[in-house]
């Protein structure tokens, strides 16, 4: 079941009928994707802030902090947040909301890591979709090297010390102490936190907001207008660098799973190695240019350029994998 199906609607609605653009045509593609996506990200960002804004205020984030960074969890911490990166159907961009709410409520930088990298890679489409057009083998051995690529990235950034990088002016926040002394030392009624609530989250989704609008109008002309054409001529050769050249090939576009998997199948049926298809359907979903405009608003281009370098460098390494063994 598809949440965001009634936005899809919408968007066709909208698109087809209230501006009368054809369907299939490039202008059609792209405003159609853009209202989609804006409406969609932009009501992850509500809703997403809204709740970690509570979260903020009611929920012990020191101590889970402290949990995190000082008793010893063998990985496992990097574990659960891929996982629920697995299971969140987010792509690249609409993964960002969540990030920015981990950071606000300070988990471990790595570990948002672990779980920004996991939802776009290895979503929950992967689980039900892969099954049906290529096997469980080659499903369960997706699933696996992301979460591990996934769990590795958020390790290694987590061992650099990079969270100077992190603009925490955009993601400072009262805690429960400072808003009640505010308040003359009492606990706020509830209309009252209510309020407060939606007015702690919009400070994130007013600043955001801008780049989403951006980046998803830079991702809807790409998407519109570049042409299937282009990606199968270049991805149909079986040399050393078809898998760099597909993944980069497939970084500045941008699009979620649901609609890359059929074109990474139709690319397979066509001769292309299931290694390189799979890393130009990893590379668009992942990262993208419109996710990077978003990101550079909370994190300096030092952290930017590792993550887009550690993950390029994972689906790179994904693509060789299974060109190697299927």
């Amino acid at each position: 079941m598809d949440i965001f199906a009634p936005i899809q609607l919408f968007a066709d609605v909208v698109t087809y009928n209230l501006f009368g653009i054809a369907k299939y045509s490039y202008w059609g593609d792209t405003i159609n994707f853009f209202i989609y996506d804006v409406i969609k990200i932009g009501l992850l960002l509500v809703v997403i802030n809204y709740f970690m804004a509570y979260v903020r205020y009611n929920f012990p984030m020191g101590k889970v902090r402290d949990m995190l960074t000082k008793r010893r969890w063998f990985g496992l911490d990097y574990l659960f947040a891929a996982v629920l990166g697995v299971i969140t159907p987010f792509c690249s961009c609409s993964s960002i909301p969540l990030f920015i709410g981990f950071l606000g409520a300070g988990i471990p930088l790595g570990v948002t890591f672990a779980f920004l990298i996991s939802s776009p890679l290895v979503n929950e489409s992967s689980l039900y979709l892969f099954p049906a057009m290529f096997g469980m083998r080659v499903t369960i051995i997706y699933n696996v090297v992301g979460v591990t690529i996934s769990m590795l990235g958020g390790m290694l950034i987590q061992k650099l010390n990079v969270d100077k990088f992190v603009k925490k002016e955009l993601l400072r926040f009262k805690s429960k102490q400072e808003v009640e002394i505010e308040n003359g030392g009492e606990k706020m009624p509830l209309k009252d936190l209510l309020v407060y609530f939606w007015k702690d989250g919009w400070l994130i989704t007013k600043e955001v907001f801008p780049y989403v609008l951006l980046g998803v109008g830079i991702g809807a002309l790409i998407h519109g207008f570049v042409p299937a054409s282009i990606v199968e001529q270049y991805l149909a050769g079986n040399g050393f660098w078809a898998v760099p050249v597909a993944t980069l090939l497939g970084a500045p576009l941008y699009a979620n799973s649901v609609s890359v998997i059929p074109v990474m199948e139709a690319l397979v049926g066509k001769g292309v190695p299931l290694g390189t298809a799979l890393a130009f359907m990893t590379s668009i979903v992942t990262v993208s240019v419109p996710s990077a405009l978003i990101l550079k608003k909370v994190m300096k281009w030092q952290l930017l350029t590792l993550f887009f370098g550690i993950t390029l460098t994972g689906i790179v390494m994904m693509g060789y994998i299974f060109n190697a063994v299927l």
